[in-house]
């Protein structure tokens, strides 16, 4: 091989390197026709064979620069040149292969992205995970339908073959056409409800002037129109977070005083309240005809085209009759029983500011009746909602010991972060529940028999075997009592690891940095928001979640949603709503006990798949509770919502180019419209490193002082490691350990000594504080009433 611009000189494999022109008619001719680029290197390779019209040299063009390759020649020679350039190929695609699988499997495969989480693989290529025949389907479907919990106009899936169009009455009711007659057969296929519901009214939600200051509480028992949110928010069809989250605001009055937007905006709102039936007027709706629909492919087969588990399948459902469906408006009380409005949240290990700013940002925008004065009654159209911390005070591998209640609230009692939820202001709204493994699960009727049979701690098909005895320092006690509402978490020493075990994942009690997080204690949460929701109702949150509005027209809402995972079409569970002792509940539980009790999120998008339920179990934008995850995956970079976060670090380490933002705007410019914000875990991370304790005023002192102390105190034996280390070198005496007086860590603070530019996070937890201390009004601008 040779190069045209390493010239030859009688050995024509020998580079040349003289400077001495010489002439090389063949040489001069290739060097015209090429046409050299100052960017590429044209090589000839000897061919063979040589037949007349066929040149004996083949040209390649490699993107190597001359000048880089005059200078290798001349250092190492052409053989060498050659070889190095071989090689930085070589080492360059290995490069882009290895970031592409690393890339494709932190998407996919990652839970939260975090890259000290068990790889999960692409399901596309597994086996079914269907274990119910298509009878069993249509009856989960028909069940949830009756129900109301289906209040779309979606096509429902064909696969199902419906016999009949269901009757839903959860949607308005419309014109409705003749049935086909004996000269019309009908169609083969139906995929569409009739609806038989009461009328919906839209509303524009606006502040009234004067009172433009802060916008106005939502309309108790109205709704969201979920299927007006994905028209306009769904990244499948190519809409923007950045849009999304403007039709958000708009549509529930959040932009007060601030409206931009001229002209008739009515496709724009999502929010409505349904009227009285008993003041309609309607005929009511003819029952479709019992006759199915013929299909000749399910003559035979009434299971053909569905894909099934490997295993035998499960016998016919047990479901008891369907609800019978109430607007809010005819409810006898505004609090339905059937569909409590509970925020569950899971927590292991010492309570930290992570579950602290969960607590604060759910007073600071839920109606609350918190601007009343104490044990006021709530209005008569007004259901508060509550919010439930499940505590799981040991090892997710643990049992509770018989005194597990009780060390729960001595431990909360004393825990800076979490004595002033005890507060009794908070004692209707606020509730702190022990989590018993064994309790819980023996609740849900479709697993209490079987559970303990198989491995609870699977997720994503990666099963984690807990050795015999790991629980042995727990109590064999499964039954503490945690029927009571608590308000303190367990006693460390009665249930937390030595400070030496902290390295063993089975002693673990929360994530105290990405070296040691703990994964039990995940996979149990991911089992547990299931549970939670199957056998109480309500919402399931992970505790890396930070309230950002009033969620009265998502409880409106009386279907089961998740959101999405970013960019794929899968389902992300930290925020879960299911209904309880659901058809799809029963479901789930016997379609993930078949399937090695797996709960990871990815499992569940392939179940509800295999299953065509997905329509069951809304998959909501990310946007509406996770606006910044598709930029931190390099999508929609071309219109970002605000703030633009490139990474979920920049809510705790706001680039210094985006840092005014954060006072400049306040909690009104961090992702307007969004119901919540989920940060994806730095649980290690505080939100306020310069005052890293609850400050919350003179009425929670006690609480301040004592996470001052402990923070003065882990300083100082910093300080006296070091000087201990000095001594010891310098062949020194002992040193003494000073005396620490209150007034060495409760001076009046400077402003000098806080970060100049204050990132989202330390904005938002000293919001929420001022709300507490009372200097400042909520959201909806009401003031705390103590």
């Amino acid at each position: 091989m040779a190069s045209l611009y390493g010239q030859l000189r009688g050995n024509r494999d020998k580079a040349r390197t003289s400077p001495l022109p010489y002439s090389n008619t063949i040489l001069e001719k290739h060097s015209l026709r090429s046409r050299p680029s100052p960017w590429t290197t044209t090589y000839y390779i000897k061919l063979p064979w040589y037949r007349r019209g066929i040149p004996k040299r083949l040209k390649i063009l490699i993107p190597q620069p001359r000048s880089i390759y005059h200078s290798a020649v001349l250092q190492w020679g052409h053989a060498r040149a050659l070889a190095l350039l071989i090689g930085t190929c070589l080492v360059i695609l290995w490069t882009f292969v290895t970031f592409a699988k690393h890339r494709h499997r932190g998407v996919i495969g990652w839970k939260h992205q975090d890259p000290w989480m068990t790889p999960f693989e692409d399901q596309d290529d597994q086996p079914s995970s269907l274990v119910f025949h298509r009878q069993d389907l249509q009856r989960v479907w028909e069940w949830e339908i009756a129900s109301g919990h289906y209040p779309s106009s979606r096509k429902l899936p064909e696969a199902i073959n419906w016999p009949v169009q269901p009757l839903n009455p959860a949607i308005p009711r419309k014109s409705q056409k003749p049935y086909p007659g004996r000269n019309r057969p009908p169609p083969s296929v139906l995929s569409v409800t009739v609806g038989t519901g009461p009328k919906r009214t839209y509303l524009d939600i606006q502040s009234a002037p004067p009172s433009v200051s802060y916008p106005p509480r939502p309309v108790p028992g109205s709704v969201a129109d979920l299927d007006v949110v994905m028209d306009h928010c769904d990244f499948s069809t190519g809409k923007y977070v950045r849009d999304c989250l403007e039709i958000l605001r708009l549509g529930a009055g959040l932009d007060n005083g601030k409206r931009m937007r001229r002209g008739k905006m009515d496709e724009w709102k999502y929010i409505y309240v349904e009227e009285d039936r008993r003041l309609d007027q309607y005929p009511p709706i003819a029952v479709p005809p019992a006759k199915a629909p013929y299909n000749a492919k399910l003559q035979g087969n009434p299971d053909s085209g569905l894909k099934f588990h490997p295993g035998p399948q499960e016998p016919h459902l047990r479901l008891p009759p369907p609800r019978t469906y109430r607007p809010y408006v005819e409810a006898s009380q505004p609090c339905d029983p059937d569909y409590p409005r509970i925020f569950h949240m899971f927590w292991t290990g010492p309570f930290t500011d992570k579950p602290y700013l969960a607590l604060l940002s759910f007073l600071y925008t839920q109606n609350l009746g918190l601007d009343l004065e104490p044990d006021t009654p709530p209005p008569a159209n007004v259901c508060r909602p509550q919010f439930w911390l499940w505590i799981n005070p040991g090892p997710a591998a643990a049992v509770p010991n018989p005194t597990a209640v009780r060390d729960m609230f001595d431990t909360l009692g004393d825990n800076p972060w979490s004595a002033p939820f005890l507060h009794p202001r908070f004692k209707d709204v606020i509730k702190f529940r022990l989590w018993n493994t064994t309790e819980q699960f023996d609740g849900v009727p479709e697993i209490k028999d079987e559970w303990r049979d198989v491995n609870i701690f699977n997720s994503g098909g990666v099963i984690i075997e807990v050795p015999k005895g790991q629980s042995a320092k727990s109590s064999t006690n499964t039954h503490a009592d945690s029927s009571e509402n608590v308000t303190a978490a367990g006693d460390p020493s009665a249930t937390s690891p030595p400070l030496d075990e902290e390295d063993d994942m089975f002693q673990r009690t929360g994530s105290t940095s990405s070296q040691t997080y703990d994964r039990l204690s995940v996979i149990m949460s991911d089992i547990a928001r299931f549970i939670l929701c199957h056998r109480f109702g309500g919402t399931y949150l992970d505790a890396d979640t930070i309230f950002l509005r009033d969620w009265e027209e998502l409880w409106g809402w009386k279907g089961g949603f998740a959101y999405r995972w970013s960019r794929l079409e899968k389902y992300n569970t930290a925020v879960l709503r299911m209904n309880k002792n659901s058809a799809f509940g029963t479901f789930l539980f016997r379609t993930a006990l078949r399937n090695g009790f797996d709960f990871h999120p990815m499992t569940i998008s392939r179940y509800t798949k295999d299953a065509h339920l997905e329509g069951a179990l809304l998959r909501l934008p990310d946007a509406l509770f996770d606006p910044a995850w598709l930029n931190t995956e390099d999508f929609q970079l071309d219109r970002p919502p605000f703030p633009f976060f490139r990474s979920f670090q920049d809510l705790f380490d706001t680039p210094a180019v985006n840092s005014a933002a954060p006072q400049a705007l306040g909690i009104e410019g961090f992702f307007r419209g969004a119901f919540s914000y989920h940060f994806h875990n730095f649980w290690w991370q505080p939100f306020d490193p310069s005052r890293n304790w609850p400050d919350l005023g003179s009425r929670f002192i006690h609480g301040e002082r004592a996470a001052r102390l402990k923070l003065y105190e882990a300083k100082m034996n910093e300080t006296m490691e070091a000087l201990r280390a000095e001594a010891s070198s310098m062949s020194r005496g002992p040193v003494s350990p000073p005396i620490i007086k209150e007034s060495d860590y409760m001076t009046e603070d400077n402003v000098r000594d806080d970060k100049r530019d204050l990132d989202w996070a330390t904005v938002l937890k000293r919001t929420f504080e001022s709300y507490i201390r009372g200097e400042r009004p909520n959201m909806y601008g009401e003031w705390i009433v103590w």
